[in-house]
């Protein structure tokens, strides 16, 4: 654990210039103490550091010294392909094994290029989750995480309803989505997806399986988030919308549903305006998701969904008339 913590003193310092012990101590989260008895520890073993006493002082390398301890183990090159997503990282446990490697990659560029991804990190961050969202407790994760790595099958509790059900699969990769964390995995000869935080219990079983050669898991999520997304649209209905206004269907409808809908418009008429077939889970999904177009749309079809958004607004009218 020390030897992990010089490494980074040492990084931070070729790669920062003069640091302040209490900036290293809060980049390591040790004491002040610790930081200063680490440097004379470097400098017992032969770095030429030493520190400068006064106001404008610090902790510092000679001028032109550089060490050549920059190769990345095979642990923080895996970090590295996380390094957009610090939390996802930290999920994984591989936190300080990423803090090191991103060191590694500044120590080995050239001062220019060095100062360049630096100011890129303070003017660029990544934050994929998305607004009000409570990430899931994922008890399970570090288990999930062990197992993946090593190709080993996983005993699973998954929450289902009211019911826990056990299944035993072989885990081919996590997907963070929108903050939430989802296990694709092989389970009874096929490619399933669980969401983490309902798996109540898991245990490796120590068994190795073969992952399939030609299993691509960004394409094979993409297809089955798409599949998914069309199953849930089981209502349509045929409405009348301005042209201009159509941008408007991403307020209330997925992402699907909307190029659906887009291209199902035929020809503007004489006002302007398109008739499109749009797609939602039921007609009262659909019915929220129609309401922020206003005026500028019409239900022509089916009467029962027509009915109800005659009624909502009538109802409002009342409303406001009051």
């Amino acid at each position: 654990m020390r030897a992990s913590r010089l490494l980074r003193l040492l990084l931070l310092l070729q790669t920062r210039g003069r640091c302040t012990a209490s900036q290293l101590a809060a980049e390591l989260e040790v004491s002040v103490r610790t930081v200063y008895r680490d440097v004379d520890a470097l400098s017992a073993s032969g770095v030429p550091v030493y520190t400068e006493p006064g106001r404008a002082g610090g902790i510092r390398l000679l001028d032109g010294y550089r060490t050549r301890i920059t190769g990345l183990n095979p642990d923080e090159a895996d970090a590295v392909l996380l390094a957009g997503q610090p939390g996802a990282a930290a999920d994984l446990g591989l936190g300080t094994v990423l803090a090191t490697a991103q060191l590694k990659v500044l120590a080995a560029l050239p001062p220019e290029l060095r100062g360049r991804a630096t100011r890129i990190a303070e003017r660029v961050h990544v934050d994929a989750a998305g607004w009000f969202h409570r990430p899931d407790r994922t008890p399970a994760l570090a288990v999930v995480t062990e197992a993946l790595w090593a190709d080993r099958l996983l005993e699973i509790g998954y929450e289902r309803g009211d019911a826990v059900v056990r299944r035993r699969v072989g885990p081919l990769g996590l997907v963070l989505k929108a903050g939430t964390w989802y296990l694709v995995a092989l389970a009874g000869g096929s490619v399933r997806s669980y969401r983490v935080g309902r798996i109540a219990e898991a245990t490796d079983t120590g068994e190795t399986f073969a992952r399939p050669a030609d299993f691509d898991l960004a394409a094979h999520w993409e297809r089955a988030a798409d599949e998914f997304a069309r199953t849930m649209l089981r209502v349509s209905a045929r409405c009348r919308i301005d042209a201009a206004q159509l941008s408007l269907l991403r307020l209330g409808f997925e992402p699907a549903a909307v190029a659906d809908a887009v291209a199902s418009a035929d020809e503007p008429d004489a006002e302007g305006w398109v008739r499109v077939t749009v797609a939602a889970e039921s007609y009262e999904v659909m019915a929220h998701g129609l309401l922020p177009l206003g005026a500028y749309a019409e239900v022509l079809e089916p009467p029962e969904l027509r009915a109800v958004m005659a009624g909502t607004a009538a109802a409002m009218a009342r409303r406001y008339a009051e």
